[in-house]
């Protein structure tokens, strides 16, 4: 099986960030994150990836337009460097 495939099969077990994917699949966070890019467009039509959004801890802002799939570094509107990382999982299918 492999690397994307594990990802795939990790995805839809639940939600996962991209931490908790890297250290699953014993690999760096930047190379999850391009497995994770090409996970999303391999699956799009049969089993989308969801993603929830990274929010700020401190003022409650959502990063719902944000297309990226790694973590902010601050918030836009208050500056806080409290951000949760984004989740992500696919929808069996």
């Amino acid at each position: 099986m492999t690397l994307r495939q594990r990802m795939a099969e990790l995805l839809q077990s639940g939600w996962f960030t991209l931490r908790e994917l890297s250290q699953e699949l014993g690999i760096r966070e930047r190379e999850a994150l391009g497995h994770l890019e090409h996970v999303a467009r391999s699956t799009r039509s049969g089993n989308p990836l969801r993603v929830e959004h990274s929010r700020c801890q401190s003022c409650g802002f959502h990063f719902r337009k944000r297309m990226r799939f790694s973590a902010p570094s601050r918030c836009p509107r208050c500056r806080s460097e409290r951000v949760t990382p984004p989740r992500f999982t696919l929808v069996p299918g």
